[in-house]
């Protein structure tokens, strides 16, 4: 190999490095909770159009568009915000989207995602507040004996309804976070 050969290769390196690192940029953290029937990420970025439709269409406004934080690729596509309401699978986001971005949804089978407990921020630790529990529709929520909810991924859907009425962020304010006691996450698509 001579010297010419070994920069050349050397300064294509550096160049599939940078790439890489731009195209992780762009695509944004990944984790963006989408309306239902959106939960094939890659399905779902090749065909929708950000035409803002969905969100319009919600009548619980629980769909908000992704900003730049989220990944310039994300950035005006459809995503979920239970701190603004909870889905009540209506399928309305579904019927407008003109690009079948967001396919038809069984909350039987499907999900948008799952509750995930956060114990430093859950008010439940001292035995005062079951208002997840309480709310849950599915059954999805229960207390354990040391007073913490626990969740059943099986039974629980994402529909966000324990976190948008979960009440940590409002005594616990300061936390200047947002996330609360529980939070809808990502989970693997059965589709």
């Amino acid at each position: 190999m001579d010297r010419r050969a070994f920069v050349i290769g050397g300064v294509a390196t550096a160049g599939f490095a940078l790439l890489g690192g731009a195209a992780t940029a762009f695509a944004g953290p990944g984790d963006l909770l989408r309306p239902t029937g959106g939960q094939d990420e890659a399905a779902f970025v090749a065909r929708c159009v950000k035409c803002d439709r969905c969100r319009s269409a919600c009548p619980q406004q629980c769909i908000q568009t992704a900003s730049l934080e989220d990944g310039l690729l994300a950035a005006r596509t459809p995503k979920m915000n239970f701190h603004r309401g909870a889905c009540d699978f209506c399928g309305k986001c579904v019927e407008v989207c003109p690009t079948q971005a967001l396919v038809p949804f069984d909350p039987e089978v499907d999900k948008i995602g799952v509750a995930v407990v956060d114990e430093n921020r859950c008010l439940a630790v001292d035995g005062s507040c079951r208002v997840c529990s309480d709310v849950c529709p599915y059954e999805a929520i229960s207390f354990a004996a040391g007073g913490m909810p626990a969740v059943d991924p099986a039974l629980c859907n994402g529909c966000g309804l324990c976190e948008y009425r979960c009440p940590s962020s409002v005594l616990r304010a300061y936390s200047a976070t947002g996330k609360r006691g529980i939070n809808i996450e990502k989970c693997e698509a059965r589709r």
